[in-house]
């Protein structure tokens, strides 16, 4: 009896001592531990010149096991492709350790030409056939202006209403369209929150950018929260050790909503081993995502 009370004492009195030292962390600290963010790659410069076999392989030997594909580079992945074809990059994507995202266009839904304006848009979904058929999740589209001489509100319920006919059919082939903030005056985040205002589609999200933009009175946290609850599942980033982009503060602020999706680098640079450049970016995200950039 009295091994047992002493053993029923021990074990409350160390759980005593766990409850204590972990109210002695800031909550914020265990929501960092328990990040889920993981990095990947948009072939923008860096991938633009690998063909798809090898473009798997340096993402595999890099460690960064996601990637956009983005339009018109050396991975030859557009609509062109038949069925086996698309059957077949399926196939090699679903034989490594690399998530294929989905395909970043350069679809754009501003213009005032309606001819214009439907080719986009009949465009984009050709390309979700496309990404539904290589086993991918979404399509990269952009905003990228706001015509002179049309009203701003205008062009603004011309694109969410081009986002929501996009989005509806996106949802029937399990696909998201994720909206990069993008272009000029689009990409200035009050003008993005009045487009997603109209934005009725669940499957229409927002792929933050990191524009300088972003830091525009009222600075970079209030920007974020005005958008973040239409935030998908991609960011695009730029190098982490170039330029002067609050990296650090941008991660705490998707630390703290939890996010759980992809940050993608969308690089800039040409260093001469683009596989070890990506190991070093990866580096620095393992670093930010724990708070220690």
């Amino acid at each position: 009896m009295k091994n047992n009370s002493r053993r029923e004492f021990m074990q409350k009195s160390v759980a005593a001592s766990l409850s204590l030292a972990a109210m002695q962390f800031p909550l914020d600290t265990f929501a960092m531990a328990k990040s889920g963010m993981k990095f990947g790659l948009v072939t923008y410069q860096w991938g633009k010149d690998w063909d798809l076999p090898t473009l798997i392989a340096n993402c595999e030997k890099a460690g960064v096991l996601g990637v956009e594909l983005r339009t018109e580079h050396a991975h030859g992945v557009e609509t062109s492709l038949n069925a086996a074809e698309r059957a077949e990059v399926k196939k090699r994507f679903e034989d490594s350790k690399v998530t294929c995202l989905g395909y970043g266009s350069n679809f754009e839904y501003h213009s005032p030409d309606p001819a214009v304006l439907r080719k986009n848009i009949d465009g984009t979904k050709e390309y979700i056939k496309l990404c539904k058929d290589i086993g991918a999740t979404g399509i990269k589209v952009k905003p990228n202006n706001l015509p002179e001489g049309v009203p701003k509100e205008k062009t603004i319920a011309q694109i969410a209403a081009s986002f929501n006919e996009v989005g509806k059919f996106a949802a029937e082939y399990g696909q998201l369209v994720r909206v990069e903030v993008h272009g000029h005056l689009t990409q200035e985040l009050p003008t993005m929150k009045a487009i997603f205002d109209q934005v009725t589609e669940p499957a229409v999200k927002i792929c933050w950018n990191c524009n300088a933009e972003d830091l525009l009175p009222p600075g970079l946290e209030a920007n974020f929260n005005s958008v973040k609850q239409w935030f998908g599942d991609t960011v695009h980033v730029r190098e982490f050790n170039e330029g002067d982009y609050p990296y650090p503060e941008l991660f705490k602020l998707f630390n703290g909503i939890k996010y759980d999706g992809w940050i993608l680098m969308e690089a800039r640079t040409e260093p001469t081993d683009r596989v070890a450049a990506l190991k070093e970016q990866l580096a620095l995200f393992n670093q930010l995502k724990k708070g220690k950039g």
